[in-house]
């Protein structure tokens, strides 16, 4: 297997937020953009950019590393600038010409739909991950209004919590390195995302998914309240060109990506051009 070549941490000020992103893949490749979940980062993602990549893509991976006031309308600027600034690389080609297509995981997934319904023409296709719309609202109040509360009136404790976690080394498996990065983080940072997930629209409306013309992927499970199934049917329902792929876990991207990576390449490779399609495969 030949290796892939990958670029870590580089970044750009777009709207006054700074945005980080890693580069796997060959420049001249098709592009695809991958993006966390609520109070994550880049490295949940890490293993399967590098798994696009060794099947032919270029994939970048970014953080929305400015979360001091991360709302939904800010993280949706973000991705959007994210790919105007790809669309317009000297690298792109012909393939990505109406946008990258946005891989992105959780809450990243509503974000990814408000942007594809803003900006149809710079999104070009939506590999979408566990989205959390109507039925995951009770759970997701119980999951995370707790810690809102405790980031606001328990910062000591949180603060001693972050600090501890910021010092256990990290290890060679990213969504758990993602996992504790989010740990370490400030119970203002805390604070402030959540403040600003849980007082802003978290979905787009039925209308607005109705109205996205973009090819759309949608990977679930069952057996998750604050990622529901059914809430995932619905979204396939109600989007035009969409297409449902079930996971047997929350976890099977992560630690067995095999199944769930191919189902991916395969939906990318059929939106390329019949002549480019053969370059989008690893070699047997």
């Amino acid at each position: 297997m030949s290796v892939i070549s990958a670029e870590f941490d580089q970044s750009f000020t777009a709207n006054g937020h700074q945005l980080v992103y890693d580069i796997y893949g060959p420049s001249s490749a098709p592009l695809v953009v991958y993006m966390h979940g609520l109070l994550m980062d880049s490295e949940l993602n890490r293993g399967i950019a590098q798994a696009l990549a060794e099947q032919g893509y270029r994939s970048r991976c970014w953080t929305y590393s400015d979360t001091g006031g991360a709302t939904n309308r800010r993280m949706r600027r973000s991705t959007v600038s994210i790919a105007t600034r790809i669309r317009s690389s000297p690298c792109s080609t012909t393939l990505v010409r109406s946008g990258p297509s946005l891989a992105v995981f959780s809450l990243g997934a509503n974000v990814s739909l408000f942007a594809a319904d803003r900006y149809p023409t710079r999104v070009r296709a939506l590999v979408l991950e566990m989205p959390v719309l109507e039925r995951a609202v009770p759970a997701a109040a119980l999951f995370f209004v707790p810690i809102l509360l405790a980031a606001h009136y328990g910062r000591r404790v949180v603060n001693v919590t972050s600090g501890v976690m910021s010092r256990i080394p990290r290890t060679r498996f990213g969504p758990l390195n993602s996992l504790m990065n989010a740990t370490s983080l400030s119970p203002d940072v805390i604070a402030a995302v959540l403040h600003g997930v849980l007082v802003g629209p978290t979905a787009p409306t039925q209308e607005q998914r109705r109205a996205v013309q973009v090819p759309v992927l949608v990977l679930a499970h069952r057996n998750d309240l604050i990622h529901p199934f059914d809430d995932a049917v619905s979204l396939v329902e109600r989007t035009p060109n969409s297409v449902l792929v079930r996971a047997r876990s929350p976890l099977e991207l992560r630690l067995r990506p095999k199944r769930l990576t191919d189902a991916i390449v395969a939906f990318l490779s059929s939106l390329e051009p019949e002549s480019a399609r053969g370059r989008s495969r690893r070699p047997a």
